[in-house]
């Protein structure tokens, strides 16, 4: 178990240090009660993430041990550093119409001025996540090859869906246009463009990744090697915009604790190095294949959280709330699956004895 969790350690250290460190410069006395928070924040991301390791998982799978790695090092500074600081500066940028520098000097100096432009990007934000993980969930049930059902009198028929061309976009749209149609009148444009980004966004991803995995699986002579590279690169920016996905409603949420973009940053650090690590655990003890419906779960859980995201352009979600739902699929998941492994084993118990009677 160490050796999964042993960076994460290590980050949670160094981080709390450098969060102590921190409050001391900024608030003489306050070091004590910037690590508190901090360490709020970490177990509020594990909280709400435990879905993300699940879907991390399965494409990681797929992934050579050298990509693995670097979902770890590279991932976790693009994580951090990328989607839960300059993100939200870009996002502010865009929508207040400052310069990134302008958005970084007052996140830096004016905590406030920062989270007030940054709750009047909210609708755009969360949209943008909402529709990328819509299609994801979507595109999860939308295939009449997949086998195995948790929810069978759900999943069955949704898996023959797939026969109508373009039908997840279609729902995508439907609900975006919905979303809208509740925003107030200044925010519809910024949500239907940002919405239509997230969908657009994930059909290139996920097109350009199928792309490759098919030219990689006809082992051309002279590609082959080059097109597994591009494979890892591909399906590795693939896992950050999920990761992307799921820490938007985290991010925003941090600020109900927190205005220090510093502090926020540190927390949330800290719980994602985490979930990646639970995530590299989960693949190399093949922990998927022995508990047969947890993807299952971890894709209802996004889909809940996806709808969860859309209504909260219009009314607040308890983190609470968002956490608590994804986390009783993941859960239900697991124990179905255990339910399900009992069963197997009893049934092979059932025949051998059969056997040694004949």
């Amino acid at each position: 178990m160490l050796e999964y969790f042993l960076g994460s350690y290590i980050i949670t250290i160094v981080g709390l240090i450098g969060a102590y460190l921190w409050g001391e410069h900024v608030h003489s006395g306050s070091g004590l009660a910037c690590v508190f928070i901090a360490i709020v924040l970490g177990i509020l991301e594990i909280s709400l993430s435990f879905d993300n390791a699940v879907v991390n998982a399965m494409k990681l799978e797929k992934m050579s041990h050298k990509w693995r790695t670097r979902f770890l090092t590279w991932g976790i500074i693009i994580a951090v550093f990328g989607m839960r600081f300059l993100f939200p500066i870009l996002v502010v940028s865009i929508f207040a119409k400052l310069s990134m520098l302008e958005v970084a000097n007052i996140a830096l100096t004016n905590a406030d001025k920062y989270a007030y432009y940054l709750h009047q990007t909210h609708a755009p934000i969360v949209t943008f996540g909402g529709m990328f993980l819509i299609m994801l969930f979507l595109n999860y049930f939308f295939d009449h090859k997949k086998e195995t059902h948790w929810i069978k009198y759900i999943e069955a028929p949704l898996s023959h869906l797939d026969h109508i061309k373009g039908i997840e976009i279609v729902i995508s749209l439907f609900m975006l246009l919905v979303t809208q149609n509740f925003v107030p009148v200044e925010q519809k444009l910024h949500v239907m463009i940002a919405g239509i980004s997230g969908i657009i966004t994930y059909l290139l991803i996920d097109g350009f990744t199928h792309y490759l995995e098919k030219h990689e699986e006809m082992r051309l002579a002279k590609c082959a090697t080059g097109a597994a590279g591009c494979t890892g690169l591909v399906s590795f920016l693939y896992l950050e915009l999920i990761d992307a996905s799921f820490s938007l409603d985290g991010v925003l949420g941090a600020f109900a604790l927190s205005k220090d973009i510093i502090i926020i940053s540190i927390g949330l650090a800290i719980g994602a190095m985490f979930v990646r690590s639970l995530t590299i655990m989960l693949v190399e003890k093949k922990t998927l294949k022995q508990f047969l419906y947890l993807e299952h779960g971890a894709h209802w859980a996004i889909g809940a959280l996806a709808c969860l995201m859309l209504v909260s352009t219009v009314k607040e979600i308890p983190e609470a709330v968002t956490g608590g739902i994804g986390l009783a699929f993941i859960l239900a998941a697991l124990f179905s699956s255990i339910m399900h492994n009992k069963k197997m084993e009893r049934l092979l118990a059932e025949g051998k004895t059969e056997e040694e009677n004949a």
